[in-house]
């Protein structure tokens, strides 16, 4: 994932029932995959038939496990989550998977979305007796889940996705079984797989491609399973909307490894860049891009334009995510602890340098500087994805509408603001050529502000959240809530 795009993923979830592994290190293993999804938290849960054993923990998947903590994860279910925030802040009591103690018994879930009516839910389910020890939507599922009524996970399950709205993968656990449920716009992706014997499910294909699992299908939009010893059941609930995958995943949320809807993602962001070299030709002498998820789009863009590819910045792969912070010297130049730019092949030349995502613009400016400083003598900027204008409600860390520098700055005055020689984004026509499938089939309210679903309420949160005041100062809605409610008259 590039370092200047600013964009999060929410989370990667991972499920296995199968009797015949040690489904704790499968799981461990299935959630290495899908660390790339979410780098603040980790956790795994398993069955043994009659009690669910829970391990999470703040950091890395390899910083929160060792060999004593899958030693003390025993059975033959498991799920497993790796976390982004969006809902519900980055703390010990967020990581998932969320354990509850309902009245039919033990559950474990994780999730990866947003619910867009989480408020209204979760003051529902408080007005009903109901505590909450998380700040995560995870935890509302939870409760929805443990009291729904029905006695079969069909009418348990089905209960649920009628309540619930927005953006959702979930998967879960109880005693005896796996559970998994993909909200009817399939906003997230989440594919089903077997192994040995047994089945998987993650939200990419890579994870089941590790463990030398098959992949069967992706779980369909609005679809809810459980799978237990009498093998996978599926329901579906409630009525399929319209499809609305989001674009993102094709951008980068997704590793370049990874099949969605039949396509493996690499050649997909090869076209990328091809048709930026298409649309926004320069004359340089060499391409690069912005590890890791631009280098697909950068090789195309080289294929395309003729212009010679070439690996300009060499990526520190163990730089992740630390408890030790840098100090204001290092924080200044940080582009410099995950990047270094090879002078030599750099020095003299015209760069045309492709990344993925500019949202807030405030690391580009200083790949632009280091670039210069290596010796670069023009650099002309190409960007896979459209400008991002909208913040997104549905499950990824955007920032607000006054944070995105696109949503009040034009291309040229973003290009000045970067320092590049020039600059370009993909056109969504671009995009949708290179994706080669319609425009009404995924999310890209991030670029049109045409979201799939009603998401008014999460509007209305920005509206009305306040600044903390001063003591004897009246409270003054953020800036970000002010362009919301401008925007809105």
């Amino acid at each position: 994932m590039s370092l200047l795009s600013g964009l999060r993923e929410s989370c990667g979830v991972f499920g296995v029932y199968a009797p015949e592994e040690d489904v704790a290190r499968t799981t461990f293993y299935g959630l290495y995959a899908l660390q790339h999804r979410g780098q603040e938290s980790a956790g795994i849960a398993t069955a043994d038939g009659t009690k669910i054993h829970l391990r999470t923990g703040m950091g890395l998947i390899s910083q929160v496990f060792d060999e004593a903590d899958l030693s003390y994860l025993p059975g033959h279910i498991a799920v497993g989550h790796t976390r982004y925030s969006t809902t519900g802040s980055s703390r010990p009591e967020n990581a998932q998977p969320f354990y509850l103690e309902g009245p039919r018994g033990p559950l474990a879930l994780g999730h990866n979305g947003n619910l867009v009516n989480a408020e209204v839910l979760r003051h529902d389910l408080e007005e009903q007796g109901y505590s909450f020890e998380t700040s995560a939507d995870t935890e509302i599922i939870a409760h929805l889940l443990a009291a729904a009524p029905g006695t079969t996970w069909e009418k348990r399950l089905g209960y649920v996705m009628r309540r619930i709205q927005g953006a959702y993968c979930v998967v879960g656990i109880s005693p005896i079984g796996l559970l998994a449920m993909r909200d009817p716009y399939g906003i997230r992706p989440l594919c089903l797989g077997s192994l040995n014997g047994g089945w998987v499910v993650a939200s990419e294909s890579c994870a089941l491609d590790h463990l030398g699992a098959t992949f069967l299908r992706e779980v369909e939009p609005g679809e809810a399973l459980y799978i237990d010893e009498n093998g996978v059941n599926s329901y579906k609930p409630v009525r399929r909307q319209r499809d609305a995958l989001c674009i993102f995943e094709y951008i980068y949320f997704s590793r370049p490894d990874s099949i969605l809807r039949d396509k493996l993602l690499y050649p997909v962001r090869m076209a990328m860049g091809a048709e930026l070299a298409r649309q926004y030709p320069v004359e340089a002498d060499l391409v690069i891009g912005v590890p890791d998820s631009a280098i697909p789009a950068a090789i195309g863009y080289s294929h395309q334009s003729g212009i010679p590819y070439a690996e300009g910045l060499v990526k520190n792969r163990y730089v992740g995510r630390t408890f030790i912070q840098p100090d204001q010297r290092l924080r200044d130049v940080g582009v410099y602890l995950k990047f270094n730019p090879l002078r030599e092949l750099l020095e003299g030349q015209r760069l045309v340098v492709v990344d993925d995502s500019i949202v807030r613009g405030t690391t580009t400016p200083r790949v632009v500087e280091m670039l210069r400083r290596a010796g670069a003598r023009e650099v002309h900027m190409r960007i896979t994805a459209p400008p991002i204008r909208n913040p997104c409600f549905l499950g990824i860390d955007m920032a607000t509408r006054w944070e995105l520098i696109a949503s009040h700055n034009s291309v040229e005055d973003i290009c000045r603001h970067i320092g590049a020689d020039s600059l370009a984004y993909q056109t969504i026509e671009g995009l949708l050529r290179a994706v080669g499938q319609a425009r009404d089939t995924f999310c890209m309210a991030c670029f049109t502000g045409e979201y799939p679903m009603d998401v008014q309420l999460q509007m209305d949160k920005l509206v009305f959240e306040r600044r903390p005041a001063r003591a004897g100062e009246k409270p003054e809605p953020v800036m970000a809530a002010w362009t919301w409610e401008q925007d809105r008259r």
